[in-house]
């Protein structure tokens, strides 16, 4: 009896087994569109090698693009590979690499900063990696629309950024009360959160001494050296992190500060072989 109970019961097994089995993929299988990707990283690699550029979110993309000085490669401008795109062209000559990497260090979202800069490094020919966008001001030696290059996440030396004009207006009625300035060798500070809030904007700067604050540049400094790669973070101020009196001015500030690390990325890949070896 026990038997012939148990002889349906094997049977129902074996179906089930053989309609998972047949709904199951190969696991060598790749999917086409993925594969056609991966050929044109193939092809990219050969013209290499190319510089990594990663910003973060849309704004700072669009003040880039807004600068027209990104050219897209006439045959293959772009490859999509998991969910993001990474664009091909020359800034100035240089052949670069660029991609937009989505808000947050590793938790925020799917599109984050050390994944991104992973795929990247692992995927194309790149010598080294330009992070850039916004953040927010907590030293009041520092005004908002200053441009910041901490020393923690590049052995920035002395360059020539002579010649380079921040922007000081986002209209013709709306100014910064003095001309933004681009400063080398303060320190960042990264954290999954936005900084808006006064007390702690006076305790990172009073126990750490940092002069910005983001959301994703750690992450991507330390996906790169990780990797053996170069790497520098530049970033516009956009608010004061806080210590503001009235609404935080990002919403108002942020496309200036981000046109403002543009420019000078800008001006960092165009004077890119005069820099010194470590980069």
């Amino acid at each position: 009896m026990a038997r012939a109970q148990a002889i349906p019961c094997l049977m129902g097994v074996l179906v089930l087994n053989l309609l998972i089995s047949s709904l199951v993929f190969p696991l060598s299988a790749t999917p086409l569109k993925r594969r056609k990707s991966l050929n044109t990283i193939k092809y990219l690699n050969h013209k290499g090698p190319y510089l990594g550029l990663i910003t973060v979110y849309p704004p700072e993309e669009k003040a880039f693009f807004a600068t027209k000085a990104f050219k897209l490669d006439p045959i293959h401008p772009f490859v999509d590979l998991t969910g993001r795109r990474f664009r091909v062209g020359k800034l100035h000559g240089k052949k670069v690499i660029y991609v937009r990497c989505g808000v947050g260090m590793v938790h925020c979202t799917s599109m984050n900063a050390a994944a991104t800069t992973q795929q990247m490094l692992d995927l194309f020919d790149i010598t080294g990696i330009v992070h850039f966008g916004i953040a927010g001001n907590v030293n009041n030696s520092m005004s908002i629309g200053d441009v910041t290059i901490p020393k923690q996440f590049a052995h920035t030396g002395i360059w020539d950024w002579l010649g380079m004009e921040l922007e000081q207006c986002v209209n013709s009625s709306v100014c910064l009360p003095q001309k933004p300035k681009l400063v080398v060798g303060l320190r960042g500070s990264t954290a999954n959160i936005f900084v808006d809030n006064a007390a702690y904007r006076d305790f990172l700067f009073n126990t750490f001494q940092v002069s910005s604050v983001d959301m994703e540049s750690a992450a991507v400094v330390m996906t790169s050296k990780s990797n053996g790669y170069p790497v520098i973070v530049i970033r516009g101020l956009s608010d004061l992190a806080g210590g503001q009196q009235r609404q935080n001015s990002i919403d108002i500030f942020g496309p200036l500060a981000a046109l403002n690390a543009a420019k000078a990325v800008i001006q960092f890949v165009k004077n890119y072989h005069k820099m010194p070896s470590q980069f």
